[in-house]
């Protein structure tokens, strides 16, 4: 990106996600003879479900997990509220299941009493977790250290880019998949490559809005989620994620000039859904912006690497973060300092 990039480097969240590519490569390395003792303990004894634990960009990562894991594995997969157990003090029996606890921080105290209500309640507990020696670290019976260093913008941007991709070397391996093994090898590269890509002509559609939609769909609606956070957090956005499936069921009512939507659409089963509804946006006069697929008459596509579908939203994701910090200036907040905003919340 080329409008004010000397002042996108200022800032701590620029900085940060630059630094995902090579996170992500020292991070396959280093976790490697881990997760396959993991993978092989999974095969040997094969979950009946999945459950997953997060907050935030964590709950993002974690609705991603859910769509790979059931698709390429074949393993149902669900969300656990943690105030099941840190609130209501509940315990559903998770015999034979693999939790696995999402966090950057590992110190946030209802992620931390559902992960032990989940250990208790029979799960075997994975953490994937920034600081390894955190208190989920050590609540786990397993510690996937994202491995992403030091993280200070309340943003979080390379912590998320790892949690993505640990999930994957972990799906990769449990599930004995080449196709995705051999694409792992490629994704710091193909990080690398998104991080370059220009992004400026979506500055001036989102610039001047108030509110907007974020569309996915299977492996990128979790991607949607993370960008409407963002966009909430650091630009003063009122952004919404929905899924393609289901923003034409009534929400599609608000689309309209000077209601941009912004739409991912990786290269599998899903880009024709998510293209139906990008389209239909510009025919209600919205400014429709897309990444990836083809090109659409009335809609802004923003350049974007192929790859492995599955990983396409990986990419997409860490190229929007060097939009997101260039929006927010365009805007005159500071991306490093939300309002009100502090780097763990304290959720009980």
């Amino acid at each position: 990106m080329n409008q004010g990039v000397e002042t996108q480097r200022d800032t701590q969240l620029w900085r940060e996600a630059a630094e995902a590519p090579d996170v992500v490569r020292a991070q396959l390395m280093a976790n490697a003879p881990l997760v396959r003792e993991l993978a092989g303990r999974l095969r040997r004894r094969p979950p009946r479900a999945v459950v997953t634990l997060g907050r935030g960009s964590s709950d993002h990562a974690a609705t991603f997990a859910r769509y790979v894991i059931e698709t390429r594995l074949a393993v149902l997969a669900a969300s656990n509220a943690p105030s099941v157990s840190s609130v209501y003090d509940a315990a559903p029996a998770m015999d034979e299941t693999l939790c696995l606890a999402i966090s950057q921080s590992g110190r946030s105290p209802d992620i931390l009493a559902a992960a032990a209500a989940a250990r208790a309640a029979g799960a075997l507990v994975v953490a994937m977790v920034n600081d390894a020696a955190s208190p989920l670290a050590r609540e786990a019976d397993v510690t996937m250290p994202l491995l992403a260093g030091p993280e200070l913008s309340v943003a979080a941007t390379k912590s998320f880019i790892a949690a993505l991709s640990a999930i994957l070397q972990l799906v990769a391996l449990w599930g004995g998949d080449p196709e995705l093994t051999d694409a792992l090898c490629a994704l710091p590269d193909l990080l690398a490559r998104a991080w370059a890509l220009d992004w400026t002509p979506a500055l001036a559609p989102l610039a001047p809005a108030h509110s907007l939609y974020v569309i996915g769909r299977g492996v990128g609606f979790g991607i949607a989620e993370e960008a409407a956070l963002k966009l909430k957090e650091t630009c003063g956005l009122h952004a919404e994620a929905f899924s393609a499936a289901e923003v034409r069921h009534g929400p599609m009512a608000l689309v309209g000039p000077g209601f941009p939507v912004l739409a991912f659409a990786q290269g599998d089963e899903t880009r024709a859904g998510v293209e139906a509804a990008c389209a239909a946006a510009a025919r209600q006069g919205a400014p429709v912006i897309k990444v990836g697929g083809e090109a659409q008459e009335g809609v802004l596509t923003l350049p974007a690497e192929r790859a492995c579908p599955v990983l396409e939203p990986v990419a997409y994701i860490l190229s929007f973060y060097r939009l997101v910090a260039a929006l927010a200036l365009a805007r005159g907040l500071d991306p490093d300092r939300p309002r009100g905003l502090s780097k763990v919340t304290e959720t009980r």
